[in-house]
């Protein structure tokens, strides 16, 4: 079963020997590129969420080219057989999480830099490239790709577009959806579109280009894209944290930051629990209790004054400050917030949840999170992009399965968030996890009606079934 209490697809839902068929019918189009090692089945049940799927999937199909994508539908929708997109797995909700009776289709290996125009601050990917990779070969050219997810080490291109990613310098520099062009999408049937632009402006139409941004693999499978880059910053960069009695103090102090009108490019928050978490992880001192921590960068040419402007801000909310004296110190500092999700894994199973307010209510987010700890018992660890309002709760307990105390909890946080005027999740995605939820966020008339969008993109329903939309009860 899932969180949500509904069924998986599993091969009693579909005879053996239909399996077979398509089994075979893949072979017979992409040979060895399909595999079905016990090892790689099993894998592709999985992702970072802790949450595995039901069953083995039928096949891992290793994609190499656009046509071996195309040839992996055309059998789908001729056996009517369930196909789940894939990157590199690292997804937080499910999304990719592959089944029995389905096809895992992996476009990791589809990972090469196609083109990339410095004058026109493009570049054109395959979407199994490392985020990390692609900025590392595009730093030659001066040039960069701005979203920057904590995951960015191991999480693919195409998974951020599938999941609408954002990172830690989404404050200043905007998310996925602002720093994509276009991309090319493998539909259901196997015919292949190509959506968006190369210019900079283009109104043409309907944008279906930010309708498959965050779609999750339910509208077609993403084959490539053209993203729009932005000239490498110039001047320095400088870091800062400050600590503060308690997180809601700390929030508040984010707060000021953004009503002052600065633009820090990172602003993140870091709760008593998650901070101190993260400093046994690296052996640093331990933190005064209940101290939480702002952390804090600012680049290009003014960085010096708007630091110092910001941490006038910080202290005058109650802050210590300390500046970090080069970019080296600066590394080290937000080395301590990327460690966040390993920090976590040390305290035991750990559901990552993903839920953003307007950025004023933050203080008002971390005082519903305190309230929730209290009425259920749990200790929820925090961290926030505070820069944008997006809050990462991680509900931590022992074994493989989700206790019902903590569905109880992350549903009252989902409800807090919406109260306060924000979403279910601002960059991990629904996948299975959330899917309960989403007619809560949407109301039942957009719920329908972005059920009859997905369904004009795959009238089969083969396309990452059971994911985003609820199935029927």
């Amino acid at each position: 079963m899932t969180p949500d209490g509904t069924a998986e697809s599993t091969p009693s839902a579909r005879s053996r020997a239909a399996a077979d068929r398509t089994l075979a019918l893949l072979r017979a189009e992409l040979g060895e590129r399909v595999d079905t090692s016990p090892a790689a089945l099993d894998a592709a049940r999985a992702d970072k969420s802790g949450h595995a799927a039901e069953g083995l999937p039928i096949a891992v199909v290793h994609a190499a080219s656009i046509a071996d994508v195309q040839a992996v539908m055309r059998v789908a929708t001729a056996t009517r057989t369930p196909v789940v997109p894939r990157g590199a797995g690292t997804g937080l909700a499910g999304g990719a999480n592959t089944g029995g009776g389905e096809i895992s289709l992996s476009l990791r290996a589809l990972d090469r830099l196609l083109e990339v125009r410095p004058d026109d601050l493009l570049a054109v990917v395959e979407p199994g490239i490392l985020n990390a990779d692609l900025n590392a070969q595009l730093a030659p050219h001066g040039v960069w790709w701005a979203p920057d997810p904590a995951s960015r080490a191991v999480s693919t291109v195409g998974g951020n577009i599938a999941t609408g990613a954002g990172g830690l310098l989404c404050a200043k520099y905007g998310v996925v959806r602002d720093a994509v062009l276009g991309v090319d999408l493998v539909l259901a049937d196997g015919r292949l579109l190509h959506l968006g632009h190369r210019s900079v402006k283009g109104v043409t139409g309907l944008d279906l280009t930010s309708l498959v941004i965050g779609s999750e693999g339910t509208l077609g499978v993403v084959v490539g894209a053209t993203l729009k880059l932005r000239r490498a910053v110039e001047g320095e960069r400088v870091t800062l944290t400050a600590l503060f009695a308690g997180v809601r103090e700390a929030a508040v102090a984010s707060a000021a930051v953004t009503a002052s009108g600065i633009q820090p490019a990172i602003m993140e928050l870091m709760d008593a629990t998650s901070l101190a978490a993260v400093h046994r992880l690296l052996n640093l001192p331990v933190p005064a209790a209940h101290a939480a921590q702002l952390t804090v960068q600012t680049d290009g040419p003014t960085a010096a004054d708007e630091a110092a402007s910001i941490a006038d801000v910080l202290r005058a909310a109650g802050g210590v400050v300390a500046v970090a004296a080069d970019a080296v110190a600066g590394e080290k500092l937000l080395a301590i917030r990327r460690a966040m999700h390993p920090a976590m894994e040390t305290l035991g199973t750990t559901l990552i949840e993903d839920v953003s307010v307007p950025r004023s209510a933050l203080p008002d987010m971390f005082d519903e999170i305190a309230r929730i700890e209290q009425r259920f018992g749990l200790v929820i660890p925090t961290v926030a992009h505070a820069g944008d309002g997006n809050l990462h709760p991680n509900f931590v307990f022992e074994g493989p399965e989700v206790p019902d105390v903590v569905w109880e909890a992350a549903e009252e946080l989902f409800r807090a968030a919406l109260r306060l005027g924000g979403t279910l999740t601002g960059e991990h995605g629904i996948g299975v996890l959330k899917r309960r939820w989403l007619a809560d966020e949407l109301g039942d008339d957009q719920w329908q009606l972005q059920r009859d969008v997905a369904r004009v993109f795959d009238p089969l329903g083969i396309l990452n079934p059971g994911k985003v939309f609820a199935p029927p009860a």
